[in-house]
C-alpha cells in the first residue's frame, strides 16, 4: 500500500527462530511480512499494495488472487469447522477487495491416523458451501505426513476473483477523507471466544457461536448501490478490529477515533473477555468487516447490512479525523481517551 519496506525487526529476545506471535496477525506478523517476505518479493509491485487479494491482469481482464492457510485448533467448533473457515475466509478476502469470487483451489495436509469420518465432514462442508455460493473448487492437492508431524488436518486455499470496475479502490483506502465514518458489520469477538471455549473445554456452547460466514452477498449489495461511497473494506480476522484500524492509519495523514460505547459486543463475549483480561477489540473474527464510508451514505449502508443475517448488529463505531501523528484513538465510556496499537503478541494462537 505504501511501497515502503522497513528493516526486519523482531520483538522477542531470541531473533533466530519463529515464534507463535509471528502468526498472530499483530505487530510481529506485520514485522515478519514487511521485513522478510515483502522485502524479498518486492519485485512484484502488487505485493507492495498490501490488499487482502492482489490484483493482476490477463487478457485485459482485471483479476484478484488470494491465498490462505488454516490451522485452527480445534478443527470443529460451534458454528463451523476448518472447512467453513477455508471457504469463507478466502471468499471474504476476495470480496472485501472489490472482487467477484470465481474459483477456489484447496490443498490438504493430513496426519497419518486422522479419522476419515472427520475428513468427510470437513470436505462435505466445503463442497456444500462452494456449491451454495457458486464458487467451485477447481483444483486441489493432498499430502499425508507421519503421525505427530501435523495436527490432524491443515488446509490451504487459493481464490481467484474478477475485480469489479467500480470497486478496485476499496482494498487500498486511499480515497478516505476527514469526516468519513467507520462501520463494523456486526458484534466482534464471537469467533475468537468460541474457539477459546472449545479449546479449553468451557461449557459455554449455549452462549457462543463463531461468526464465520461468507460476506460476498452482503458486500455486493452494498457496492451495487454505494461503490463510490465505500472508501475501504477489510475483514477483521487475526488481530481484530483494532489491528485493522491501526494498519489503515499507518503512514497516513489522518487518524481514526473509535467510540467505546458504540462498539457492538455480545454480553456473553464481553463477560468472558473481562474474566480473561482480553480486549474484544483484538479478538479474531471470521465474519465481520470494517468499512470506512462517506458519512452521507452511512445510514443507507447500515440499512443494507441489517437486511442480512451476517450484518445483524452492524454499527457506526467511529470517524476519520485529523490526528497528529496519525493514530487510532479510543474514546472510552468514561470520557477519557487512549491510543490503540496493533495486537502485540498472540492472545490465542491457531485461531484460523
Amino acid at each position: 500500500m505504501k511501497g515502503r519496506v522497513p528493516p526486519i525487526i523482531y520483538m522477542n529476545s531470541d531473533r533466530s527462530t519463529i515464534k507463535l506471535d509471528h502468526g498472530s496477525g499483530g505487530t510481529q506478523s506485520h514485522e515478519l511480512i514487511e521485513g522478510l517476505f515483502r522485502k524479498r518479493f518486492s519485485v512484484n509491485q502488487n505485493l507492495l499494495m498490501s490488499p487482502d487479494a492482489s490484483p493482476f491482469i490477463i487478457g485485459g481482464q482485471k483479476l484478484r488472487v488470494t491465498t490462505d492457510s488454516y490451522v485452527v485448533d480445534p478443527l470443529f467448533f460451534q458454528g463451523g469447522n476448518i472447512g467453513t473457515l477455508a471457504v469463507c475466509g478466502t471468499i471474504n478476502d476476495l470480496a472485501v477487495s472489490g472482487a467477484v469470487p470465481k474459483a477456489l483451489t484447496c490443498g490438504f495436509i493430513l496426519e497419518e491416523g486422522f479419522p476419515l469420518s472427520d475428513l468427510e465432514l470437513i470436505v462435505d462442508t466445503m463442497a456444500e458451501l462452494s456449491k451454495r455460493l457458486g464458487v467451485p473448487i477447481i483444483a486441489g492437492d493432498t499430502k499425508v505426513v507421519d503421525k505427530g508431524k501435523v495436527d490432524g488436518c491443515f488446509i490451504n486455499t487459493t481464490g481467484i476473483g474478477l475485480e469489479r470496475e467500480d470497486s478496485g479502490h476499496v482494498s487500498l483506502g486511499d480515497q478516505v477523507i476527514e469526516g468519513d465514518v467507520v462501520i463494523l458489520s456486526g458484534p466482534m469477538g464471537d469467533h475468537g471466544m468460541t474457539i477459546m471455549s472449545a479449546r479449553h473445554g468451557l461449557d459455554l456452547s449455549h452462549q457462543l457461536s463463531s461468526d464465520c460466514a461468507p460476506l460476498y452477498a452482503m458486500i455486493s449489495a452494498i457496492l451495487n448501490e454505494h461503490a463510490s461511497d465505500v472508501r475501504f473494506m477489510r475483514d477483521a480476522t487475526r488481530g481484530g478490529v483494532a489491528t485493522v484500524c491501526c494498519e489503515w492509519v499507518e503512514d497516513r495523514t489522518l487518524g481514526i477515533e473509535l467510540m467505546e460505547d458504540h462498539l457492538p459486543v455480545r454480553e456473553s463475549v464481553r463477560g468472558i473477555c473481562e474474566i480473561l483480561g482480553i480486549d474484544p477489540l483484538y479478538v479474531a473474527n471470521e465474519g465481520r468487516m470494517v468499512i470506512i464510508a462517506a458519512s452521507a451514505a452511512a445510514d443507507r449502508i447500515l440499512s443494507i447490512l441489517h437486511s442480512f443475517p451476517e450484518g445483524e448488529g452492524a454499527a457506526i463505531i467511529g470517524t476519520v479525523q485529523k490526528i497528529s501523528p496519525s493514530r487510532v484513538v479510543l474514546r472510552t465510556t468514561f470520557g477519557s481517551s487512549r491510543f490503540l496499537s496493533m495486537l502485540s503478541g498472540s492472545q490465542l494462537p491457531r485461531i484460523c
